[in-house]
């Protein structure tokens, strides 16, 4: 694998970063710019903002953020929420991010994952999959924040979508979300051997030794931290120091 990707996950409901658990009980927390641009200064490796109303109320509001972030911050940004069809994804391209995360509109309509790559390239299409343990086993991916079923199974789901054209699986132990209880490494595992793209692992650090769990046993590419960062549980640099000590491949900053 190539290095192990840090990413900051900022959930915005504008004009507020926002943080719950399991993605329910939202509070807000400050301004998401002003996160986005301490976490580029402290060394973070990319961003990902994530429109958690978006899709729900049928908008996109996060266009402003996103380009007065990327006049601050010059590292990758991913940016999710509300894109339905190829002109959402191309204002937020041209507003500077890099990269556009799908999910809601996606599940509904899988060719839109198919028409995103065709316009811009796979290396631009993220599959966003929010996924739920089932009682009999497996996981399904839900919708709108977490808020809703699919019927898809999320491991298939991430086959299909990289069979689409996605580039890149975001995924989310809803179960895990802001618990701080460690990743579902079953579930990042059983994606990770699913599909060839890389896979975000999202929902659930609290220790370094989570991460490490999950890259080691569930075979995440990069892993998405919010709770213990925002609330500064957990120091950039020390995540960092601790996966290097592991003999991960992260980047070490300068």
């Amino acid at each position: 694998m190539g290095n192990l990707r840090l990413i900051a996950r900022l959930d915005v409901r504008a004009p507020n970063l926002i943080k719950g658990v399991r993605m329910e009980g939202v509070r807000p927390i400050g301004d998401p710019h002003a996160f986005a641009e301490t976490y580029y200064r402290q060394g973070i490796d990319e961003i990902i903002y994530m429109d958690v109303v978006a899709s729900l109320y049928g908008r996109n509001t996060i266009v402003d953020l996103v380009r007065h972030t990327a006049a601050d911050v010059f590292i990758p940004m991913t940016v999710g929420g509300g894109v339905r069809a190829v002109e959402d994804a191309r204002a937020l391209l041209r507003a500077g991010a890099d990269k556009v995360a799908v999910n809601s509109a996606a599940t509904a309509r899988p060719e839109l994952v198919t028409e995103l790559a065709r316009a811009f390239g796979s290396q631009c299409v993220v599959l966003s999959i929010e996924a739920k343990r089932r009682p009999t086993g497996g996981w399904e991916a839900y919708r709108d924040n977490g808020r809703e079923h699919t019927g898809r199974d999320a491991v298939e789901w991430a086959r299909l979508g990289q069979s689409l054209g996605a580039g890149e699986i975001l995924l989310t132990s809803v179960d895990r979300d802001g618990t701080c209880l460690g990743f579902d490494v079953d579930l990042v595992r059983a994606v990770s051997d699913a599909v060839t793209v890389p896979v975000i692992a999202s929902g659930g650090m609290g220790a370094t030794e989570h991460l490490a769990h999950v890259v080691e046993h569930g075979r995440a590419d990069a892993v998405a931290m919010a709770h213990v960062l925002h609330y500064g549980k957990l120091a950039l640099a020390d995540i960092r120091q601790a996966a290097a000590a592991r003999g991960l491949p992260v980047r070490m900053a300068a």
